[in-house]
């Protein structure tokens, strides 16, 4: 599994019109799904996720964690991690297909709800619109370990 998450002040996804998700601080994250991935990759990305220490203590030093500073989770699922950019047109061969990306998609989110965090999200497969206020900017790439 493949992760962007971007700390933010405030992050929301629409579609169609409508706010399905929106947060205050958190993480935004954008989650890609590999063929190989499997429920404890979900699990211990989820995990390493949570525990991030990226915020700011008093001193500016990045010391706290997403529970210390009250954040929630906006998850937006994102086939397009996995892209091929071998030539000037991306190939999505590398990501998971959707009966195997969608169940660890919310084992993830549900995972993150298992350490207490709110979670928004968009809709899986749905083309949506993403905006977010970054901090820092502070955007990190998480991935499994094979």
């Amino acid at each position: 599994m493949r992760a962007v998450v971007t700390r933010v002040k405030g992050a929301s996804v629409t579609i169609g019109g409508r706010t399905a998700g929106a947060i205050d601080v958190g993480f935004l994250i954008l989650l890609g799904v590999g063929p190989q991935d499997t429920e404890q990759d979900a699990i211990r990305l989820a995990d390493r996720i949570c525990r991030a220490r990226v915020f700011e203590d008093e001193e500016g030093k990045m010391n706290l964690s997403l529970a210390q500073v009250d954040g929630a989770l906006l998850v937006v699922s994102q086939f397009t991690l996995y892209a091929d950019l071998k030539s000037r047109r991306p190939g999505f061969s590398g990501a998971a297909k959707p009966e195997v990306a969608e169940p660890l998609y919310e084992r993830f989110m549900a995972e993150c709800r298992n350490h207490g965090f709110k979670v928004e999200h968009g809709e899986f497969g749905a083309t949506m619109a993403v905006a977010s206020v970054n901090d820092g900017p502070v955007t990190l790439l998480f991935e499994t370990d094979r």
